[in-house]
């Protein structure tokens, strides 16, 4: 597996899907959902919107409109819109996002910071919380699987890199 981290607009990135950090119902107003919505067009959240309610632990996969990339995960970090969420959540969500993954034999995936915006997770503690859930899902192992770990946040991605780089995080991952 390969994980990148880069600093960027998760819609402008040549990928097989992207992961939107949803909420249960399928809305798409808010954080990087309507950023995603307004790049791919409204139906995508019409179609988000028919498979809802989404539990938190479980995601759904719809076409990506306009994207250049096939597929968008929505993995829900939250019951209702603008809602706080947890670390806890952050977790469910990306194992949910990573199952679909592997279901669908998704090999480049693109996620943003999980429960950062209106989630309000401190950016530290989610990507702890994500990189560790990548670790954990051992078909990620495979070496023709690549992650990107995209933000335009400067500080979401700094949040990435320091966790990477801690003594003992048990990584053989490229930035």
């Amino acid at each position: 597996m390969n994980i990148q981290i880069i600093q960027d607009n998760i819609i402008k990135l040549e990928v097989d899907a992207i992961v939107n950090p949803a909420n249960s119902e399928g809305e798409m107003g808010g954080g990087v959902a309507a950023v995603i919505k307004k790049a791919a067009g409204k139906k995508i959240e019409m179609a988000a919107m028919e498979q809802a309610p989404v539990p938190i632990g479980e995601a759904i996969l719809t076409e990506a409109g306009k994207l250049s990339c096939e597929f968008i995960i929505h993995a829900p970090t939250m019951r209702m819109p603008v809602q706080r969420t947890s670390t806890e959540n952050i977790t469910k969500a990306m194992h949910a996002a990573l199952r679909l993954c592997r279901e669908f034999d998704l090999k480049k995936i693109a996620i943003p910071g999980m429960g950062t915006g209106t989630g309000r997770v401190p950016f530290e503690e989610a990507a702890a919380a994500m990189i560790d859930a990548i670790k954990k899902e051992e078909f990620l192992k495979s070496p023709d699987m690549e992650i990107i770990l995209v933000d335009k946040n400067k500080e979401m991605v700094q949040a990435w890199e320091n966790y990477l780089a801690m003594p003992d995080a048990d990584t053989d991952e490229e930035e």
